[in-house]
Formats: C-alpha cells, sequence, structure tokens
C-alpha cells in the first residue's frame, strides 16, 4: 500500500491510499496560525490590494443596483421614478401568478430544460475534459479543444436557422431523411412534445465543450505520480480514469452543480426564441417563466413586473442552493459551498 500527499487545489490535503479497490480519499484539514490580522495584511498588503478593482466591480455593479428591486412593490413611470412612484406592495406579481395554469406551466417547463440541461451537461463536460486530457498529441490536443470551443460562439440565432434547416416540414433534411426511408414527413414546428428533448439538447451541445475547460483545468493540476503508481500496479486507463480522475474531480464537480442550480429557473429567452420564434402552438413544452415575463411584462412596458418574477426566480434559485448545499453537507461536509 503506497500514500501520497496530494493538494486539491485549496487547503484541504488529502491522504490517498493505493489499494486493489482504487483511491480512498481521507480529508486532514490543517490550519495555518496567523499572529495577528493587522501584521498579517502589512506582510501582504500587495496581495490583498489585488483583488481590490474586481471588489468594486462587484459592489458597483452587482450590489448597488439592489436598491433598484424596490422598483418590485411600486407601478413605476418614467416621471415619478425609482422612488416617487406609486407604492402598490405585492401588487406586481399578481400578474404572474393570477393565471395560475400558465405559471405553474412556465416553472415547469423551465425546470425540466434546464435541470436536464444541468444534469446532461455536467456529465458531458466532464466527459469532454476528460477525453481531452487522455489526447497524448499536444497538437490534436489544442486543435480539439479549439473545435470543441466553437459552438459557445455560434449565436442562438443562427442555432435557430440551423434547426430550421433541419426541422422544415417540407425542406428540412430531417423529414427529407425520414421520407428515404418511407417514413411519413414530421410537424416539428407545430408538435410541442418533440421540443423538449430539442432543447434540451441543444443547450448541452452549444455549452459543454466552454463548459469543459473548469475541469480539464482541474485535471492538469493532479499529480501525474499517482497515475504513474496505478500503471505500475497494472490498471488500465479505464481504471485510472473511474478511480482516479472521477474521485479527484468530485469536488469540483459538486462545486459547479450547485453553482448551476441557483441558475434553474433562468431560463435563455434567446434559445427560445432563436429556435421557436415563440411559436404558440410551442408553448406548451417551450413557455417558460423568461419567455413568459418577456411576452406579458417586457414587450407591454411593465418593468415592475418583471422585476418580481425576477425575484422570484432569484428567491427560489437561493432556497435550492441551500438545500442542494445542506444535502451535500450531510453526506460529505468537505464538499460542502459552507
Amino acid at each position: 500500500m503506497t500514500k501520497t500527499q496530494i493538494d486539491l487545489g485549496h487547503q484541504n490535503k488529502c491522504e490517498v491510499e493505493w489499494r486493489m479497490g482504487g483511491f480512498k480519499l481521507k480529508s486532514k484539514e490543517k490550519r495555518v496560525p496567523v499572529k495577528s490580522i493587522r501584521q498579517e495584511i502589512k506582510n501582504n498588503l500587495f496581495f490583498y490590494l489585488l483583488p481590490l478593482p474586481g471588489i468594486i466591480f462587484l459592489i458597483l455593479f452587482n450590489y448597488v443596483p439592489m436598491a433598484g428591486l424596490y422598483i418590485v412593490f411600486e407601478k413605476y413611470t418614467y416621471q415619478g421614478g425609482l422612488f416617487g412612484s406609486e407604492f402598490v406592495g405585492l401588487k406586481n406579481f399578481e400578474f404572474f401568478f393570477k393565471s395560475i395554469d400558465n405559471a405553474l406551466r412556465a416553472t415547469r417547463n423551465t425546470l425540466i430544460i434546464n435541470g436536464f440541461s444541468i444534469v446532461l451537461g455536467t456529465v458531458a463536460n466532464v466527459g469532454i475534459a476528460i477525453a481531452i486530457n487522455e489526447i497524448r498529441n499536444k497538437w490534436f490536443r489544442k486543435v480539439t479543444q479549439s473545435v470543441m470551443l466553437f459552438p459557445h460562439f455560434i449565436s442562438w440565432i443562427v442555432v435557430g436557422m440551423i434547426s430550421l434547416t433541419l426541422f422544415d416540414e417540407n425542406k428540412g433534411l430531417l423529414n427529407q431523411f425520414i421520407q428515404m426511408l418511407g417514413g411519413d414527413a414530421v410537424s416539428w414546428y407545430s408538435n410541442a412534445s418533440l421540443w423538449w428533448p430539442i432543447l434540451i439538447l441543444t443547450s448541452v451541445w452549444k455549452g459543454a465543450g466552454y463548459g469543459s475547460l473548469i475541469y480539464f483545468g482541474a485535471l492538469t493540476g493532479f499529480d501525474q505520480s499517482l497515475y504513474e503508481a496505478a500503471e505500475i500496479d497494472g490498471a488500465n486507463r479505464w481504471q485510472r480514469i473511474m478511480r482516479i480522475t472521477i474521485p479527484l474531480l468530485k469536488p469540483t464537480i459538486i462545486l459547479m452543480f450547485l453553482l448551476n442550480i441557483g441558475g434553474i429557473l433562468f431560463g435563455s429567452v434567446d434559445q427560445i426564441m432563436g429556435m421557436t420564434n415563440l411559436n404558440p402552438l410551442l408553448f406548451e413544452t417551450t413557455d417558460t417563466i423568461a419567455t413568459f415575463v418577456y411576452r406579458s411584462a417586457i414587450l407591454n412596458g411593465q418593468f415592475e413586473s418583471a422585476s418580481a418574477i425576477t425575484l422570484y426566480q432569484s428567491i427560489f434559485g437561493f432556497i435550492l442552493v441551500m438545500a442542494a448545499n445542506k444535502l451535500v453537507k450531510k453526506f460529505d461536509p468537505d464538499y460542502a459551498l459552507f
């Protein structure tokens, strides 16, 4: 049995034991004593000043605008401004919940589309990162990374044009292929039941390459001696991936999953508009909270109502993050956010 100390990129040190069953991670957190806060800041003043521009940017463009949440509780007018308009309490939430069927439908569609996109996207991101990491030719690895990043920079309008080329009922490539096989043409743009998988898969396809960068960065920081030791012990490539790579990626996977859950109700209006053009025939599966707010509030100039639903999305996402973090903390406290 061989024991090695590795650094996972944070203060926790993990004792790795190689056994016949694989690697077993044991957390051994050590705290570095600090003489005094003042002396610590004085000795490392330069490093404390480095994040200052980012902190100022965060305060100015993320926290200061929170004062605008007051618009949620008033009937906003351009004449009255933010603090001079009529106070109406929770009335701005009524437009979303007065039609409970539409509200539940929009929430359901958002949760399904974004939920599956997060899960499948995580699997795709990790798989791509591991696959690229296993490429030994550096030139081919760089080319593969560049190709995988390309979909991220394609706008949803272009993706919508591509989908029209594929799904058009009369001239679409998919229908032509189906008819060649003796089948009947599919009415893609009038059959709502087909669009959950279409939206989920396109979302995963578009974000997989870019999302894999974080996991690939984590992979490059792993101690290569672990793989060498496993290879000497007779482990093949698949065993090294399953018993070394995946366990070491676990903290990063959990962290990214928790962060993504916070935005699960913030659907992409660009995706729905680009691919369906807000087709009413598809609203049963494509009308999300974002598109509902866009159609009902923003187009009618009801910014206070749109802000109210944004607050609802934020609170819902915060509750989900807290619940997921508590669940993670219950099973493995070392991987929780806080």
